[in-house]
Formats: structure tokens, sequence, C-alpha cells
């Protein structure tokens, strides 16, 4: 597994105040589907996502999040890769808490969580390819 975090996925209760707030702060928001806003970075994307859907998304119950839901987002180049790193994550003792399949929207990801139950999303998204040399993500692809 390479050095990096692609995609910051934060649930939240009121998509449209937390929305307003990274807005007021000067960030543009990213045009969208499926419930998602999402506010481009530099070389990563902070996603916002109802925290319902993320803990069904998940398989976990909403009170299992806690106060402050989030995923750290791991894309990869193909759909194999998911498969590489998540075996990968369960040699080195993460827990697997889905394992990789099929997206509606798409693509391709499974959870795991790290010892200390960070959750983590590997993911490929056909539709935003990782940008060629450096392989940083975009959520509009490169």
């Amino acid at each position: 597994m390479e050095q990096r975090v692609s995609l910051i996925t934060l649930g939240v209760r009121d998509m449209g105040a937390v929305a307003a707030f990274y807005e007021a702060l000067g960030w543009a928001r990213v045009e969208t589907q499926d419930g998602v806003i999402a506010f481009d970075l530099i070389g990563q994307t902070l996603g916002l996502y109802p925290l319902e859907k993320l803990a069904a998304d998940i398989g976990v119950d909403v009170a299992q999040l806690g106060h402050g839901g989030m995923t750290l987002g791991y894309n990869t180049r193909t759909r194999d890769d998911v498969d590489a790193v998540m075996a990968r994550v369960a040699e080195a003792g993460g827990t697997l808490l889905k394992p990789a399949q099929e997206v509606f929207w798409g693509g391709y990801h499974g959870y795991f969580s790290d010892p200390e139950g960070h959750i983590w999303e590997v993911a490929h998204n056909p539709f935003s390819p990782l940008r060629d040399g450096d392989h940083a993500f975009r959520w509009t692809g490169y």
C-alpha cells in the first residue's frame, strides 16, 4: 500500500450546514451525484456524506461511528489493486469491515479499520482516474 490519503469522507447529520461552512471558508464545491458533496483539495478530496448512509454503506450501526463519523479513502488504479490492498490489510492485522465488492455508483470498494478503529475505504473509481505519474486523486479525475 502506497503512503497516501485520497479521499476524506465526513459523515454528517446536516449536509447543508456543513457544506455552507466549508463554502464560507472559500472552498469551491465540485459537481457530484448520489448525495455526496465534494471539495477538491490539493491532491485529495473532502467528501461530505449523510451519517446514516455512511453507516449503512459500511454495514455498522450509526452509533458505532460516534460523534464524528469519518472514513479515510485510499483510491487505487484498478479493481485488482483494491483486492491486493485488502489482502495486505488482513495480513497486517486490520479488521475487514466490508469485503471488496461492486458498489451502486459503478466502482469497486471495501472497508477496513486499523487497530484503533479508524475506518478506511479502499476504492477503485472508474469515473475518477488517478493522475499519471504521482497517482494523485481528484473527484473528477485528471
